[in-house]
């Protein structure tokens, strides 16, 4: 069973602004004064509630004791040389994870965690080889946008929830995220500028498709085949290939949204210019982009192409008419490229750990 946290303490970055008023209305207040706090926090970037000078001082000491505006504690922001940075966190119940800003001259894009290490194990992935802990709650999730962007002095126009975890896994949670990050009077973040990642997860997938939000997907596909993108996947026992690639189609078809399909490319295992046509044939004829993914170190076993190979697979799947673009490894010093998220309290664990039985999700052993 997956751990949850419990807390007295409420946080505000996990309620919608219509839950915020009715929670200030329950407790004997104005429910405008939730525009004031929502001002405060997202537009001023004033994270304590006894900052918020334009509150009656009794209020503010009311809600200082009740409510906090994120449950995250900081621990350690590393510095890369391409200017992106990893930032480690505590949360409540003492567990941790990492999210990376990645700049792009005056904006950045934030990759957040969706939770604490991940079920589904890929061989070629850090997170992978933690098992899941817990999801991660709405709170978590935002609250790591606000601390990336009281760090950055970039504005933060992008989101992707390419971090820990498996987004769709923690469906709700995802979703709620999503609303209050997507939400005018919060970050006010385009859905069209928020990307979430999948293993591939059929059945959410065609439930996000009818949310009616213009979400950016991202499937890692891997492999065209169901036995080599199972040997890397084990997921794709339960779903395989082409049910994954069916329910992406009904995704682009629905919601009016190209599908990227992340490749991470293997030296010598999955980056042959066979697999590249294969990959073309098996999604010629829907709307789509193939996002090559150079393998960034995390797991033992597993290198980076040569640049000659990563060209000739782009040149194939070009020659087919695929839409590709090669992913830029942001942070790969720092362990924040792609991939590399461990936890800064797993770090030695990233290049081994137990494999999971394929196509089961797999969950950390507790004490």
């Amino acid at each position: 069973m997956k751990r949850t946290t419990t807390s007295a303490i409420a946080y505000v970055c996990g309620l919608l602004p219509d839950e915020l008023e009715q929670a200030l209305a329950d407790a004997g207040h104005k429910p405008y004064r939730a525009r004031q706090i929502l001002r405060w926090m997202y537009r001023r970037g004033v994270h304590d509630v006894a900052g918020m000078t334009d509150l009656p001082q009794q209020l503010r000491d009311k809600l200082s004791r009740r409510m906090r505006v994120h449950p995250l504690r900081q621990l350690a922001q590393r510095q890369a040389r391409d200017g992106s940075a990893k930032l480690s966190f505590r949360l409540p119940d003492r567990a941790a994870i990492e999210t990376v800003i990645m700049p792009h001259g005056a904006r950045a894009t934030v990759c957040v965690s969706s939770q604490v290490g991940c079920a589904y194990n890929c061989a070629f992935c850090a997170t992978g080889a933690l098992g899941l802990e817990r999801d991660l709650t709405p709170p978590e999730i935002v609250g790591q946008i606000l601390c990336a962007q009281a760090v950055t002095q970039a504005s933060v126009t992008n989101v992707v929830f390419m971090g820990m975890g498996e987004p769709l896994a923690n469906y709700e949670a995802t979703l709620k995220a999503v609303r209050i990050i997507n939400h005018r009077a919060c970050l006010d973040i385009s859905a069209r500028r928020i990307a979430i990642s999948t293993c591939g997860l059929p059945e959410q997938m065609r439930r996000l498709a009818g949310e009616g939000l213009a979400l950016h997907l991202a499937v890692s596909l891997n492999a065209p085949y169901d036995k080599l993108r199972t040997t890397l996947m084990p997921v794709n026992r339960r779903y395989p290939v082409r049910d994954v690639v069916a329910a992406a189609r009904e995704y682009a078809i629905r919601t009016g949204r190209k599908v990227a399909f992340e490749y991470c490319l293997l030296d010598g295992v999955n980056d042959s210019r066979a697999l590249a046509a294969a990959t073309a044939k098996l999604l010629r004829g829907m709307p789509c982009m193939v996002n090559l993914i150079p393998c960034n170190e995390a797991r033992a076993g597993f290198r980076r192409p040569p640049d000659a190979t990563v060209r000739a697979f782009r040149q194939t799947l070009e020659a087919q008419g695929m839409e590709v673009a090669v992913r830029r490894p942001f942070g790969e010093e720092i362990a924040a490229a792609c991939g590399q998220l461990a936890g800064p309290s797993q770090r030695r664990r990233r290049q081994s750990g137990p494999r999971g039985r394929a196509g089961s999700p797999r969950r950390r052993a507790h004490p």
